[in-house]
């Protein structure tokens, strides 16, 4: 009996062991991987203007791609952006195809159970889009048993499912938009400053706001959680192209206003 304890207590030993060397060790070693490639794997969608999209020429621009590159120049490396779309995008931290998501990636208390965020860098409101000759919908309320085009799993897509909406699946803004232009979607739930340079570049789209939340929202730069070391760099990158005016210079580019606040 004392000898099967003794093999149940080695057995159980050795596990622990084992998942001690199996488990991620973080503290620094993920920083210290990126200076040393000298580059920063940055996960973005590529499909959501003003922040991420390609320009006419097809090249990966926007405030995102901008700030990304900022902070990369700050830490010392380059920006490597990795696109893929939103539903699968921060899951891709997870199978390490990047070190970071910069994507105005919303702050909630859900996902920093399981990743880490930089301080904020964007504060925007959500609005509820509707097309110009839309009388149905006048706030969150009227969204019930209404299809709204959102991407399933942003923070839109769950508010717009909470006011009773039906969900119709897209990619991003860009086909958000476009469903309710072309009346397969009632109505889209979206963020503020994404309609306002849609607006700016389509001021005859006949899309309207209706309605908008009372309160901001902010986005941050997703890390993963235990990467502490990258985190503090980051922020430290953030709080430098803000002093230095870098951050205002890209936020007037594409907003015309400092939207960090």
């Amino acid at each position: 009996m004392n000898l099967v304890k003794t093999t149940l207590k080695a057995v159980a030993a050795a596990v622990l062991v084992q998942a001690a060397f199996a488990a991620p060790v973080f503290a620094g070693e993920n920083l210290d991987k990126i200076k040393k490639a000298g580059v920063i794997r940055i996960g973005t969608e590529g499909t959501y203007a003003p922040f991420t999209f390609h320009d006419a020429a097809n090249k990966l621009v926007g405030f995102d791609v901008e700030i990304g590159e900022a902070v990369a120049a700050k830490l010392g490396v380059k920006a490597q952006f990795v696109e893929g779309k939103w539903d699968g995008l921060i899951a891709g931290i997870d199978a390490d195809r990047y070190d970071a998501v910069i994507n105005q990636v919303g702050i909630t208390d859900a996902r920093k159970q399981k990743y880490a965020f930089s301080e904020p860098y964007i504060a925007s409101k959500a609005v509820l889009i509707v097309r110009d000759d839309n009388t149905d919908i006048k706030g969150f309320a009227d969204l019930k048993g209404k299809k709204a085009a959102q991407s399933l799993t942003s923070n839109y897509g769950k508010m717009a499912e909470a006011s009773g909406a039906e969900l119709v699946g897209t990619d991003g803004f860009d086909q958000s938009i476009q469903l309710v232009l072309t009346r397969r979607a009632d109505a889209t739930l979206n963020d503020s400053l994404s309609f306002l340079d849609f607006k700016k570049q389509k001021a005859d789209a006949p899309v309207k706001i209706v309605a908008e939340q009372a309160e901001a929202s902010y986005s941050g730069i997703l890390l993963r959680k235990g990467d502490d070391e990258l985190v503090a760099e980051v922020n430290k990158a953030l709080a430098d192209i803000k002093a230095d005016g870098t951050y205002k210079t890209i936020s007037d580019k594409y907003f015309g206003q400092d939207v960090s606040k």
